[in-house]
């Protein structure tokens, strides 16, 4: 690997707009496919706090903004973010979430980065869709937010308060079509609250 200076990677990192990378993506802005030196830079750049180790191979550009449904699109995928945070963001829920909430094909699980809880629900691979771009984020609709919500609440993985909810905004049709999609359970749910 040609020896850089800090500024050099800095600018080529910034020039990338690569906020979010893996090692082989920074192989490629520094020039390198050596897994060896590119941990022994990713340790200088970290100790320098440049880089931030998310978690093994994906790493932060401590300086380029990013926001946390980016990152958590980031940290599992695919994923989009869903349930509490998707509702919080499309104002359906007055309430706040703590916890970034997303929906994955792949295992469900959590993780805690800097002070922050990333939840994934597992969801059935037929249910994967109803997200669209945001900024640089996958994002559920208004609508398939709240079906992801109302179909974990029927499996008794969230609790689920109609009161809090706001459908003023919400496609009805959409919501009842897409509904059906689902189980039984959350067809009837929401029908009964439109």
């Amino acid at each position: 690997m040609e020896s850089l200076t800090l500024s050099t990677i800095i600018k080529r990192l910034a020039s990338k707009n690569l906020p979010l990378f893996c090692l082989n993506e920074l192989g490629g802005v520094l020039g390198s496919n050596n897994r060896q030196s590119l941990y022994k830079r990713i340790q200088r750049l970290s100790k320098s706090g440049i880089l931030q180790n998310l978690m093994k191979g994906k790493y932060l550009f401590t300086l380029k903004d990013t926001n946390d449904f980016t990152i958590s699109n980031f940290l599992c995928y695919p994923s989009y973010v869903s349930l509490q945070s998707a509702l919080s963001f499309h104002n359906i829920i007055t309430a706040f979430s703590y916890q970034i909430t997303g929906i994955t094909i792949k295992k469900s699980k959590h993780l805690l980065i800097n002070e922050k809880d990333y939840s994934y629900s597992k969801i059935d691979t037929k249910l994967f869709w109803g997200f669209e771009k945001k900024e640089d984020f996958l994002i559920a609709t208004p609508e398939k937010a709240l079906l992801d919500y109302v179909y974990f609440a029927s499996k008794g993985l969230v609790n689920l308060d109609w009161d809090e909810i706001d459908m003023t905004n919400l496609d009805k049709k959409l919501l009842l079509k897409w509904a059906r999609m689902y189980n039984k359970t959350v067809f009837q749910e929401i029908k009964k609250h439109i």
